[in-house]
C-alpha cells in the first residue's frame, strides 16, 4: 500500500524546519566571538593549535600532561588562519560553522545526484541541519568533526559522478581530519563492490594507498605512529552504550520511512550507509567521553534516505512526518539546548575567567578554553589523563605529589571523579571549594595554619 503525499505537505514540513533552523543558526553564528565555553573540545583543540604555532610540537611526549589523539590536518588549517585573526577559538568556531554549511550543501548535491526533486532535497538538507542544531552543540563549535564530514560528502558527490580516484583521495584525506569518520568510505566501498566489483576494488585499493601514504608522511614528519596516538587509553561500559541507544528515539520514524525505499542502486547505498553509521556509532558510543557526534554518519545517512523516501519511497508521508520528533525534542529541551548562549551563562563565564586570571601561578582547567581566555597555559588534558589513570596506563603518583604541593593555584573541574579515586582523595585533602556554577567546580588550596 502506498500513501500519496501532496507536494504541499512536503513543502510545509520544509518550511517548518526552516523556521526552526534559521534562528538556531543565527544564534550559533552570533556566539562565535563570545568568550563562553560551548564544549570542552574547544579549549583542547585550541591548546594543541597554540602549541603548534609556538613551535612546541603538535604531539606531546607520553611523559607530558597533555595528550593529542586527533589527526593533524585540522590543527594546521586553524593555525594558518588564526595567524591572521588572532583568536584561536573564534577561528576554529568559524571554520566549524562554514563546514556545517558545506556539509548540508554537499548532502543536497548528493541527493540531487541521486535524482531527487527539489522538495526532497530541501527535506533532506533541512532535516540534517535541524538534527545537528537541536541534538548537538557541534555547529559553530571548535572541533574538526563537521569539517571532516564536509570533505567526505564532497567525496561522495565525486563518487556518484564516477570520479572514483578523486573520491578515494578525499576520503583518505578526511581521515587525517577526524579519525572516527569510517562509515561513509566503508559504505561507499561496499556499495561499489556490489554495483561493479572491479570499480569497487579499484576504489578500495586507491583509498588504502592514499591512507597508507598519509600514515607514512605522518611518521616521517612526527617520528611517531599516528595509529598509536589515536589509540589512547579509554574505558568502555554497557552503561555508556545504553545511554547512547536511549537517545536515538528520534530515528525511529526515519528508519520506518527508509524501509519503504525501492531496491534500486541509490536505495541500496542509503541502506548500507545507515547500517554502517549505526553499527560504528554504537561501537564508538561505548567509550567514555564519546559524544553524539558518534552518530553523525547515521544522521547523515538517514537524511539522505529521507530525501529518497519522500521522492520515490512507498511511504513518502512518513518521511515528511519524520521531522516531528526533532521539533518535539526542541520544545522539550529548549533550555538545555539554549542555556550556553544566554546572558546568565556568559556572565558566569566572565567571572570565572577573571577568577582564574588573578590566581598567581598555573591553574588546572577541565574546560581549557577558560584557562586560555584567562591568559593561562594548558597544564593538563584532564579527560585523557584521567582515562589513562583509571585504565592503569598511567601512574597517578606524580600528579598526587603536585596536588599535595599545591602546584596549581586553582582547579576547575567538571567532575572530580574524572581523574580517578586516588587523585580525587588528594584533591579533597589539599583543595577546598571556592565556588560552583555551570562551568563546574572551582577549587583553591587549603590555607594551613602555621606550625
Amino acid at each position: 500500500m502506498s500513501l500519496r503525499l501532496s507536494p504541499a505537505f512536503v513543502w510545509g514540513t520544509v518550511a517548518a524546519l526552516a523556521l526552526v533552523v534559521a534562528p538556531l543558526l543565527t544564534r550559533n553564528l552570533m556566539a562565535i566571538s563570545r568568550h563562553v565555553p560551548l564544549d570542552p573540545n574547544e579549549g583542547w583543540n585550541a591548546a594543541h593549535t597554540l602549541a603548534l604555532l609556538a613551535g612546541k610540537g603538535l604531539y606531546p611526549s607520553p611523559r607530558e600532561w597533555m595528550v593529542n589523539n586527533y589527526p593533524p590536518l585540522s590543527f594546521y588549517l586553524v593555525g594558518a588562519i588564526a595567524r591572521h585573526s588572532g583568536d584561536i577559538i573564534a577561528t576554529g568556531r568559524a571554520i566549524s560553522f562554514v563546514a556545517f554549511l558545506l556539509t548540508v550543501a554537499a548532502l543536497g548535491a548528493a541527493a540531487k545526484a541521486m535524482k531527487c526533486r527539489a522538495r526532497a532535497i530541501a527535506l533532506a538538507v533541512l532535516f540534517l541541519a535541524a538534527h545537528l542544531l537541536i541534538n548537538s552543540d557541534y555547529v559553530g563549535m571548535y572541533d574538526p568533526q563537521l569539517l571532516g564530514h564536509a570533505v567526505q560528502l564532497a567525496a561522495l558527490v565525486l563518487l556518484l559522478g564516477q570520479h572514483r580516484l578523486a573520491a578515494a583521495l578525499l576520503f583518505a584525506a578526511s581521515l587525517f581530519i577526524k579519525h572516527n569518520l569510517l562509515a561513509l568510505p566503508l559504505a561507499s566501498g561496499i556499495w561499489l563492490l556490489i554495483q561493479d566489483r572491479r570499480a569497487g576494488m579499484q576504489f578500495l585499493v586507491w583509498g588504502l594507498v592514499f591512507a597508507s601514504a598519509g600514515l607514512i608522511v605522518f611518521r616521517y614528519f612526527f617520528a611517531i605512529s599516528l595509529l598509536t596516538q589515536l589509540a589512547s587509553p579509554r574505558l568502555s561500559s554497557p552503561a555508556n552504550l545504553g545511554s547512547a541507544i536511549a537517545k536515538l528515539w528520534w530515528a525511529v520514524m526515519p528508519l520506518g520511512a527508509m524501509m519503504g525505499l525501492r531496491a534500486d542502486r541509490y536505495g541500496q547505498f542509503c541502506a548500507i550507509y545507515v547500517v554502517a553509521g549505526l553499527i560504528l556509532g554504537l561501537a564508538f558510543a561505548a567509550g567514555d567521553g564519546v559524544d553524539v557526534n558518534a552518530f553523525f554518519d547515521f544522521a547523515i545517512a538517514l537524511s539522505l534516505a529521507l530525501g529518497l523516501a519522500a521522492d520515490r519511497g512507498r511511504w513518502p508521508i512518513l518521511s515528511a512526518a519524520s521531522a516531528l520528533p526533532l521539533l518535539i525534542m526542541l520544545a522539550v529541551n529548549f533550555d538545555d539546548n539554549n542555556f550556553v548562549f544566554g546572558n546568565d551563562f556568559a556572565n558566569q563565564s566572565a567571572r570565572d575567567i577573571v577568577f582564574l586570571k588573578i590566581r598567581p601561578g598555573p591553574v588546572l582547567c577541565d574546560q581549557l578554553s577558560l584557562c586560555l581566555w584567562a591568559g593561562k597555559g594548558a597544564e593538563m588534558d584532564v579527560f585523557n589523563i584521567g582515562e589513562a589513570i583509571k585504565t592503569g596506563a598511567r601512574d597517578p603518583s606524580p600528579l598526587v605529589r603536585m596536588i599535595a604541593q599545591h602546584h596549581f593555584a586553582a582547579l576547575e573541574l567538571q567532575d572530580q571523579d574524572g581523574l580517578g579515586p586516588v587523585v580525587q582523595r588528594a584533591i579533597a585533602q589539599n583543595y577546598r571549594l571556592h565556588h560552583k556554577d555551570d562551568n563546574g567546580q572551582f577549587l583553591i588550596p587549603w590555607v594551613r595554619p602555621a606550625p
